[in-house]
């Protein structure tokens, strides 16, 4: 269960599943070592700008993540550190990925597609998520409307 952050001046929860999606549906992921890249360059964003990762599962096309990020930081400043960052590093490791990504050489690489899901715990338990995210392989977010579900009946 998300615990409740206490600050300074305020005390509450700021948690979210998120997704993100390389560009062009590309299973990018798809190699173990891509995938630990990919890992490692999530880690250090979080942990630089104080995002706490309660799960991750890097897919070969698509990468979840349960975060709870800081009161200071809005969650499309937190999409913007992680997607850019994080591909910043991948394309210093990956270099295949780089070129692929810009267009013949003649635009700024971008790993990531623009779009992006986002949902907040709020409504639902942070084992749902963690349990989602953790045996999921596929885009089935009904999932997790029927398990909360479940777990209200008892």
């Amino acid at each position: 269960m998300v615990k409740l952050d206490h600050n300074n001046h305020s005390v509450g929860q700021s948690a979210y599943h998120i997704v993100i999606r390389p560009k062009y549906n590309v299973c990018v992921f798809r190699h173990s070592w891509v995938k630990q890249v990919c890992e490692e360059a999530l880690n250090f964003v979080a942990e630089k700008y104080k995002i706490t990762i309660y799960e991750m599962k890097v897919m070969p096309g698509h990468v979840h993540l349960f975060i709870g990020i800081p009161p200071t930081l809005s969650l499309s400043k937190s999409f913007q550190l992680l997607k850019g960052i994080s591909a910043r590093m991948i394309f210093q490791k990956c270099t295949k990925w780089k070129s692929f990504f810009s267009y013949r050489g003649k635009k700024k690489p971008h790993l990531w597609s623009a779009g992006k899901f986002y949902r907040s715990v709020g409504n639902v338990r942070a084992e749902v998520i963690e349990n989602y995210i953790a045996n999921s392989n596929k885009w089935d977010f009904d999932y997790l409307d029927k398990t909360q579900s479940t777990l209200e009946a008892y």
